[in-house]
């Protein structure tokens, strides 16, 4: 196992007593078609982990990986100017997450940040999330996605 992933694996353990089990793909599940067609299910199923800028503050989307963020939505969640949101940069997200893009799972994170939720995320039974590098995924239940993130159900996805 790629050291990053096991290091994931080991956190989850270590910080909310949950044992990921991680599955890695040489072909790579850097995007939400590439992670479905990996472990063989719906694109939806996906959680994408998506770090943002909302003016000063960094926050988490989870999103199913069939919708996106509609920036103009997440600024109103935040009382914020429709230009105050902006993907962060690759440096940005390390430092709030201890993650690179395309590997950042939905918590075990450098900061406390706030997570807002896609609520097409709880119609499924089992969600794969990204488990520390590009190339490595887990499942897991809406219902841990939840216990493990408290996010805000927020409908700020298209």
């Amino acid at each position: 196992m790629h050291p990053r992933a096991e290091e994931f694996r080991e956190r989850a353990s270590d910080e909310y007593g949950f044992e990921p089990s991680v599955r890695e793909f040489d072909e790579g599940t850097e995007t939400a078609a590439d992670a479905a067609a990996a472990v063989g299910c719906d694109v939806a199923q996906i959680v994408k982990s998506i770090v943002l800028r909302v003016g000063d503050r960094t926050v988490l989307a989870l999103t199913s990986g069939e919708h996106r963020v509609d920036e103009a939505e997440l600024a109103a969640a935040f009382d914020a100017e429709p230009g105050a949101v902006r993907t962060a940069d690759p440096d940005e997200v390390t430092a709030a997450t201890g993650w690179s893009i395309g590997g950042v799972p939905p918590f075990c994170h450098e900061e406390d940040l706030p997570v807002l939720a896609d609520p097409a995320v709880r119609s499924f039974d089992e969600l794969w999330a990204a488990a520390g590098t590009p190339e490595a995924v887990f499942p897991l239940t809406p219902a841990r996605l939840e216990e493990f993130t408290d996010p805000e159900y927020v409908d700020v996805y298209k």
